[in-house]
């Protein structure tokens, strides 16, 4: 299991690069987080949604990923409550004080998915959550300590030297455990150093010395990290420097942003990330409004920010707009939650940029989906993770065609469009149709191809920085 000092130290893509060297030992290897906490999610080949690491690093073990990969999954929808998926499927909104009595019921559910996958592998790479050392929550923690106490895994516990005071990240986090969970930690890492790692070793061999742990060694700075799909918010940046502007803008509960990230393979765009306080640039050519976690309440922090004057003026230029998913259900007339599903009951005036309104339901729709664009007949791949129903007139003009049936919107002049359709980018024709459309040159990416080049060059980075040999062998 890997652990880290904090969050975002660069657990994922360790467990990620891990998995696909294990792979090219000959192992049957297979990822597991026990609880994670995010806004991307993937949809599993059982039908269920699971945080988009364990998708990535699924895909780092040459498997189609599967729900107990990740069995709890917290997506925040406002500053104090989330919605809790648990094995695949929603089971509530809860907040933070209700979701501690959930805890008994959520750690059944992680053995329970934890020894099927044990069953079925060779080895099983475990990601904590946040840190071991917030021991404030360790009363019934299912993420870190608790799980490998529970489950019998040993720990590596990763410190992010970029972050700064490493030595007391790692020497602080003993401190502040108890000796059980002490324990359980057979050595640390270092990851992200930016130069000689040969700089680094005084401290390194300081840390050995506070602790007892062994090292197992020390992670250089990886930059093909951003070519693969990020699932922290923090991680989103601007990239590219094409003759083409496509600004996305950073709305408060931003889903599923991975959908830009074939995008940010092609030379021929640049794609900004528009963050809050910062008004769309008057260069774009295109606007896109991402997933949402929390639809109503991103309308009015889009509105917070100005950008819905924006929108109007970039729309009068003749600029062009996509909105994806929640971002969708902006462009509508109207949102409506009659149910309080997403936050307090009630309706929000959409952007008013087409012709459709949505009303928020109960029911949830996750599913793998192969459709149709409507307007070049090419074929998309993509996936739908959505609450919520669209109609109206501009629903005539569909975005693609689904089984036969419209999926999404256009406007009249066809320069305002609409979708359910996430990761409908990573297919390499119809994104370069698409971006030919809208005057962009294209052409030439093979995006799957790159994330598994950049899977193999990761497995080959930790290879040549890590014991690998050692770390694999304390598996139990």
């Amino acid at each position: 299991m890997i652990q880290g000092t904090g969050s975002n130290v660069g657990k994922s893509l360790l467990v990620a690069g891990l998995c696909r060297a294990a792979l090219r030992r000959g192992l049957k290897v297979l990822p597991f987080k026990p609880q994670n906490m995010s806004n991307n999610a993937a949809v599993t080949a059982d039908g269920g949604e699971i945080g988009r690491a364990q998708a990535l690093q699924a895909l780092a073990c040459g498997i189609e990923p599967v729900t107990d990969m990740n069995p709890v999954l917290l997506k925040p929808e406002t500053d104090i409550g989330a919605q809790v998926i648990v094995q695949g499927r929603r089971v509530g909104t809860f907040k933070a004080r209700a979701y501690g009595s959930l805890k008994p019921q959520l750690a059944a559910a992680v053995m329970e998915s934890f020894n099927r996958l044990k069953s079925q592998a060779d080895l099983v790479i475990v990601e904590g959550a946040g840190s071991p050392a917030e021991v404030n929550l360790r009363a019934g923690d299912i993420a870190n300590m608790g799980f490998a106490r529970a489950a019998g895994v040993p720990v590596v516990l990763a410190g992010d030297i970029d972050r700064g005071g490493v030595i007391a990240q790692v020497v602080g986090t003993q401190a502040v455990l108890d000796p059980d969970d002490n324990a359980m930690i057979a050595g640390f890492l270092i990851n992200r150093f930016r130069g000689d790692p040969r700089l680094f070793d005084d401290g390194y061999r300081l840390i050995e010395a506070r602790t007892g742990w062994r090292g197992f060694g020390v992670v250089p700075w990886f930059p093909e990290a951003r070519l693969l799909p990020a699932e922290d918010a923090l991680d989103i940046a601007s990239a590219g420097e094409g003759a083409v502007k496509v600004a996305c803008l950073a709305l408060s509960r931003i889903a599923n942003f991975d959908d830009l990230d074939p995008l940010k393979m092609e030379p021929g765009l640049t794609v900004e990330m528009v963050l809050p306080g910062r008004p769309i640039p008057g260069d774009a050519g295109l606007v896109i409004l991402p997933g949402s976690k929390s639809t109503r309440g991103d309308l009015a922090f889009l509105r917070a920010q100005g950008w819905d004057v924006d929108l109007l003026a970039h729309r009068r230029r003749g600029g062009r707009v996509l909105g994806i998913c929640g971002g969708y259900q902006m462009l509508g007339r109207s949102v409506a939650d009659p149910e309080g599903i997403e936050g307090d009951p009630g309706e929000t005036p959409g952007l008013g940029l087409l012709d459709v309104t949505t009303v928020m339901t109960a029911d949830k729709r996750l599913a793998r989906v192969r459709a149709s664009h409507a307007t070049t007949g090419l074929p998309v791949s993509g996936y739908e993770i959505h609450i919520g129903a669209t109609d109206g007139p501009d629903r005539a003009r569909p975005f693609a065609h689904v089984d036969g049936r419209p999926e999404g919107a256009r406007s009249a002049d066809g320069r305002v469009e609409g979708s359910y359709l996430h990761g409908l980018f990573a297919e390499d024709a119809f994104r370069t149709a698409w971006l030919a459309g809208i005057g962009a040159a294209a052409g030439g990416v093979a995006y799957g191809a790159a994330v598994e080049a950049v899977l193999d060059r990761l497995a080959a980075h930790l290879e040549a920085h890590l014991d690998v040999d050692a770390l694999l062998a304390t598996a139990r």
